[in-house]
């Protein structure tokens, strides 16, 4: 018998699930939800105050969100745990390096991937800048942390470059996914550890994260969170002195925000289905026409940022109904799905760009 494939999902037909209002450039703050995700919202809070959900019922949705995003990043579901929050499960790969171990970061990082190496003082942490990361590397480096795409800038990280320096000298490797899960192709097995919370570029409810661990590299990290939820059998761990943790990466799961996973589970299943490379394209392409427009070089990625240390262009865009965001002393447009090229004339006329004046 021939299986069939599901046809991806287009950008254009992916970006028909979203209502957002006009001049939404803030993805990289916040996404927002689809049309399934609020249905699917709004069904669990009917049955939760009908008393028609219990903790049995959120099993079998966190299940079925782990394996759905587990193929959203191209790993076994035997290599995701789930959290609330990327410095959390941070935390266990911090907990595991020995003191003095040295941590390599980009300048200007996410600090959710910084503070957790930083906490006690024992470890030895350097940056360097994201474009020098892999010529950073040196011999006592036991660990590379970085953003696959950089928050403030919405610079792409060299991972090929970083993986190889990390590996010539046995270093593990940390990637953040959360400005970049949802919206480019991922392969998380290039990495020993990843982490993405889901209310970015995902549109998930805030509260759901998740890291993917190589088996390799799990017996290495420390479940410092470890509950209930980590143990092999969880209803079998929630009393007493005896843990059995998890054999898979679910030995770093933290409880599971319910209610926020009904919502990231139909959130996660639309971007599975998605045709990322399309998705990518369409948005690169209007951050690249902006660029254009302000006379600036294409930088081809979703994410267009500028100096603004005034704050003065992000109040024009803000004046002009715009939805953008301000970090590290610039003004930062995101471009996600269901932006179109009147986003991309609405920030030029707000900013006094538009051709002809």
């Amino acid at each position: 018998m021939t299986s069939v494939v599901a046809e991806q999902l287009t950008a254009a037909e992916l970006a028909a699930h979203f209502h957002p209002v006009p001049g939404y450039l803030a993805a990289a703050s916040c996404g927002v939800a689809a049309d399934v995700t609020v249905a699917a919202l709004q069904e669990d809070q009917q049955a939760w105050a009908a008393g028609r959900r219990g903790p049995a019922d959120y099993d079998r949705v966190v299940s079925r969100t782990r394996r759905l995003y587990a193929d959203l990043v191209r790993v076994p579901s035997e290599w995701v745990a789930i959290g609330s929050t990327t410095s959390g499960l941070v935390a266990s790969v911090a907990a595991a390096l020995p003191d003095g171990a040295e941590v390599l970061v980009a300048e200007d990082e996410f600090t959710s991937i910084v503070f957790p190496f930083l906490v006690g003082g024992r470890l030895s942490v350097r940056s360097a800048p994201l474009a020098e990361l892999a010529q950073a590397v040196g011999p006592r480096t036991a660990l590379v942390s970085f953003s696959l795409i950089q928050s403030a800038t919405g610079d792409l990280a060299d991972t090929d470059a970083i993986v190889a320096a990390a590996a010539q000298v046995g270093a593990l490797t940390l990637a953040d996914l959360t400005q970049a899960a949802g919206l480019l192709p991922i392969s998380a097995d290039r990495f020993d550890v990843t982490v993405c919370h889901a209310y970015k570029w995902l549109c998930a409810p805030r509260g759901v994260a998740f890291m993917t661990v190589r088996p390799a590299a799990a017996d290495r990290l420390v479940p410092v969170s470890a509950g209930w939820y980590a143990g092999e059998d969880p209803w079998a761990s929630c009393y007493g002195t005896e843990f059995t943790p998890a054999r898979s990466a679910r030995r770093f799961d933290t409880s599971p925000a319910w209610q926020a996973f009904a919502g990231a589970e139909a959130a996660v299943e639309l971007f599975s289905r998605a045709d990322l490379a399309d998705v990518w394209g369409h948005c690169v392409g209007l951050a690249d026409e902006l660029c254009r427009g302000l006379g600036i070089e294409p930088r081809h990625q979703a994410i267009v940022s500028w100096p603004d240390p005034e704050g003065c262009q992000l109040a024009a865009l803000t004046a002009a109904g715009i939805q953008a965001s301000g970090r590290a002393g610039r003004v930062r447009v995101a471009f996600a799905v269901w932006n179109t090229p009147d986003d991309v004339a609405a920030v030029l006329a707000a900013l006094g760009r538009v051709e002809g004046r």
